[in-house]
């Protein structure tokens, strides 16, 4: 049996290994960066890890603190563009610092992510209840 469009949106997007998550600054102007994530039903989850920062106080926590509405982003880019396609999932973000409250979303990640057998995924972690899903693929060669 094939995929329905819902199906097919979903799957591309928990495949993608990069999305990115739009935040609001609390002044009101946008805030875009790229993050690992993985999708556990219909909530998506990214942790703050051990990579190379230059603060722990990251700009996306004080968004999603003052601001809980967020977008997410996965697209392929092909040369031939026949074959673009984008998902968006968006929702509302809050932060978790327990991490009894995420084991199912570490595991997820770890799981996900080979790199986190060496990097620590210290928290604290950003769960977005995602509300609707948005897609669009191309249908053809363009003109």
């Amino acid at each position: 049996m094939p995929l329905s469009l819902e199906d097919r949106d979903r799957e591309r997007f928990a495949a993608a290994p990069v999305a990115r998550l739009a935040t609001v600054r609390p002044d009101g102007s946008p805030h875009v960066v790229p993050i690992v994530f993985a999708l556990v039903d219909e909530v998506v989850w990214t942790g703050v890890d051990a990579k190379p920062k230059s603060t722990v106080a990251l700009q996306r926590l004080t968004n999603i603190a003052a601001e809980p509405r967020v977008s997410l982003l996965v697209d392929e880019y092909d040369e031939d563009w026949s074959r673009l396609w984008w998902v968006r999932a968006d929702g509302r973000a809050r932060v978790v610092s327990d991490r009894r409250d995420v084991e199912e979303a570490i595991t997820a990640l770890v799981s996900k992510y080979s790199q986190y057998q060496e990097v620590s995924l210290s928290g604290p972690f950003v769960r977005v209840g995602v509300e609707s899903w948005r897609s669009w693929a191309s249908r053809g060669r363009p003109e």
